[in-house]
């Protein structure tokens, strides 16, 4: 009877870590959405919500055929958001796939495929919110 009580307890434990990860899983997966749809909508609050003031951001995009390199900070970021899409054509077929990688206790890894390219962020579990602090990006390879 004791090795029941065990093994149920093990189980509800390992449950409940589970539905903390995807919980924590959606919320990642959350401010990396409001990250693009602040660019996509021109919707400055989105940042604010998702991304931390002390970002590191940094690209690389071609250019007249060279590769150029780009770094921004959260102001930085704020300002290009606000007029990004002036320029776009954003629909609902416009790219937002996400990838979490992983997902730990105070931090989280992911992916997006967006408009402008493919981005990489680490995030960091700041006060209980999910917050971007890096992003590493470049624009589309060339097709092959």
């Amino acid at each position: 009877m004791k090795s029941v009580v065990l093994t149920l307890s093990f189980l509800l434990l390992c449950l409940g870590v589970s539905a903390q990860s995807d919980h924590d899983q959606a919320l990642v997966k959350k401010a990396i959405s409001n990250y693009v749809e602040a660019f996509y909508q021109a919707d400055t609050l989105l940042a604010y919500e998702s991304v931390a003031r002390e970002l590191a951001k940094r690209g690389y995009y071609t250019s007249n055929g060279q590769i150029r390199e780009a770094t921004m900070s959260f102001d930085q970021l704020v300002a290009l958001a606000k007029r990004w899409n002036a320029t776009k054509n954003i629909t609902a077929a416009t790219p937002r796939k996400i990838t979490v990688y992983e997902v730990l206790d105070k931090i989280a890894s992911a992916k997006v495929e967006a408009q402008w390219g493919i981005d990489y962020f680490h995030l960091a579990k700041i006060q209980g919110r999910w917050m971007i602090i890096n992003v590493l990006w470049q624009d589309y390879p060339p097709a092959k």
